[in-house]
C-alpha cells in the first residue's frame, strides 16, 4: 500500500486495512490501528509503520482505545516478522546477554537466515541486532526513569554484565546510566556562539563530542539548548570549544569540504541508521529522500521516515541532512530555511569543483 492508500483507510476507517499497517501520531506519540474510533490527527502528523514493533522501536505507544497490538495480520511475512520481534523480547526478558543469532531466529521461525534478515529490515527499518539493541536501550531508559538502581535496571533490560551496559548504552544515552537516571543531572553540557556565514552560530557539546548545533539569534539559540537538555548543567566555553567552532565556520566559508568532529548525539535505531546513511554523501553531491529511504531499509516509500530523521538530526551541517532533496529535483525543506540550504549545496559544489 502506497502511504495516500493508506491515508485513505485511516480516513475511512477501513476494516480490510486492519492488521495491514498501523498508523502514528507525531503530536501525541501515540499509534493506531486503521479502524480506531479516535479523531482523525492532522496529515502533516501522520506517520505510517508495516508493524506495531516498528512504531514502538521509533517511540511511539499503542493506543488503549483500539489495542494496534492485537490485530492479526493476513499477511504471512508480517507474521513473521512480528514472530521475530517476540522471539528477540522473550530472550531480552529471560536475561539473554545481546540479541539471539540470526540461526537461532532462523531455528525458531523457520527460513534461512539471510532472507530473514533481509525480510526483517525492509519491514522494521533495521536488523534483528539493531531491533534489540533499542528495546534493551528503551527498558534501560524506562528503568532507570521510574527509579530503579543502575544494577536493577541493567539486569531487567538484559544486559548481563556492567561492561555490556557501558559499552553499548552510553553512546546512545549521552550520559551515563547514573546520570541518566537522574534525568541528565549532573552532565555538563559548554556551548560558544560566533558569526558564521549562514549567521549566529551554536556549538555545544559534551566531554564526549559535539551534541547540540544550531543557527539563529543568541538568544534563542540559548533558549533551545535548554529545552534540549533541561537538566544539564549547560555553560558557556569558548576556549575549549574555539576549535571545533573555528572547524564549522572554516567549512561553512568553504575552507573545507566536510567539519569531521566527534559526536555525542542520542536518537533510535532507525534515526541512526539515517544519520549514518547521511554521513555517507559526498560533499557536493545529493540524494532524494525515495533512495535514502531504499537504501536504508529496501523500501523507498519509506521516504516519511526518513524525512523525519533528517529534521530531528541534533547536529545538522556535521550530520548533513541538507544534501537530501525531493525525487523531482525540489530542495524539499530545511530547519533553518530553503536559502540556507541552498546556500550551502552551492558551497559544497564549488568547493568540489575546487577540488577536481
Amino acid at each position: 500500500m502506497t502511504d495516500q492508500s493508506r491515508w485513505q483507510a485511516v480516513q475511512g476507517r477501513d476494516g480490510a486495512a486492519d492488521g495491514r499497517f498501523v498508523y502514528a501520531v507525531t503530536s501525541t506519540g501515540i499509534y493506531c490501528r486503521p479502524t480506531c474510533a479516535s479523531r482523525r490527527p492532522l496529515r502533516r502528523n501522520v506517520r505510517f509503520f508495516d508493524l506495531p514493533e516498528a512504531a514502538e522501536q521509533e517511540g511511539f505507544r499503542a493506543c488503549k482505545r483500539c489495542r494496534p497490538t492485537e490485530s492479526p495480520s493476513p499477511d504471512v511475512t508480517v507474521q513473521r516478522v512480528r514472530e521475530i520481534c517476540r522471539f528477540i523480547d522473550q530472550e531480552r526478558d529471560q536475561g539473554a546477554d545481546g540479541s539471539p543469532s540470526l540461526a537461532a531466529i532462523a531455528a525458531k521461525v523457520g527460513g534461512s537466515p539471510h532472507h530473514l534478515q533481509r525480510t526483517f529490515k525492509r519491514l522494521m527499518g533495521v536488523t534483528p541486532a539493531q531491533y534489540g539493541d533499542a528495546r534493551r536501550l528503551a527498558r534501560l531508559r524506562q528503568g532507570l526513569k521510574q527509579g530503579e538502581s543502575v544494577t536493577n535496571a541493567m539486569y531487567d533490560a538484559g544486559y548481563g554484565a556492567a561492561s555490556r551496559l557501558y559499552e553499548r548504552a552510553n553512546g546512545q544515552l549521552g550520559m551515563t546510566p547514573a546520570s541518566y537516571a537522574k534525568g541528565g543531572k549532573g552532565a555538563r553540557i559548554g556551548y560558544s556562539i560566533t558569526d558564521s556565514p549562514l549567521g549566529r552560530l551554536m556549538v555545544a557539546a559534551t566531554a564526549q563530542g559535539v551534541c547540540f548545533l544550531s543557527l539563529g539569534d543568541d538568544g534563542h539559540l540559548i533558549a533551545e539548548l535548554g529545552r534540549e537538555y533541561p537538566l544539564a548543567e549547560i555553560v558557556a566555553d569558548e576556549i575549549v570549544l574555539g576549535e571545533w567552532v573555528r572547524t564549522v565556520v572554516a567549512y561553512l566559508e568553504g575552507a573545507i569540504p566536510h567539519p569531521n568532529l566527534p559526536l555525542d548525539v542520542q536518537g533510535t535505531a532507525f534515526q541512526r541508521r539515517v544519520w549514518q546513511e547521511l554521513m555517507q554523501i559526498p560533499a557536493g553531491m545529493t540524494r532524494t529522500y525515495s533512495e535514502m529511504a531504499e537504501r536504508i531499509s529496501g523500501n523507498p516509500m519509506a521516504r516519511r521516515a526518513v524525512a523525519r530523521g533528517c529534521a530531528t538530526n541534533p547536529v545538522s551541517l556535521i550530520i548533513p541532512c541538507h544534501r537530501v532533496i525531493r525525487g523531482d529535483g525540489g530542495l524539499g525543506g530545511y530547519r533553518w530555511g530553503l536559502d540556507r540550504k541552498r546556500a550551502l549545496l552551492a558551497g559544497e559544489r564549488e568547493q568540489r569543483k575546487k577540488q577536481n
